[in-house]
């Protein structure tokens, strides 16, 4: 289990905590309906990176968190990818849920 502490922006650290454990509601809470999300920089559907992710993919460390807490790098493990270094970075929207997450590999 990572320590989730590292988090200093409390709605992303729920966010991470949901996203760890799969939970699909908790994850879904943190975001709009109409969130947006990009994949090494290219447009993916929200929905799907979520049915995809949720219960299969984690981060088994976190080594940096930048930005206010927004913007996170740590290694991550994809039952399909298999083990590599990830950055998820949340934009914050208007009514304080997430409007968009950017995800991708990091160098």
């Amino acid at each position: 289990m990572i320590d989730l502490n590292k988090i200093t922006n409390p709605a992303v650290k729920a966010a991470i905590q949901a996203f760890q454990t799969g939970d699909r509601t908790g994850w879904l809470e943190a975001f709009e309906p109409n969130a947006k999300l990009t994949d090494d920089g290219e447009p993916r559907s929200f929905a799907d990176f979520t049915n995809d992710a949720l219960g299969h993919e984690w981060f088994t460390s976190l080594e940096e968190v930048e930005d206010g807490g927004l913007f996170i790098v740590g290694q991550f493990h994809s039952d399909q990818w298999g083990d590599f270094r990830t950055y998820f970075r949340f934009h914050p929207a208007a009514d304080g849920k997430f409007g968009q997450l950017d995800i991708g590999q990091a160098e």
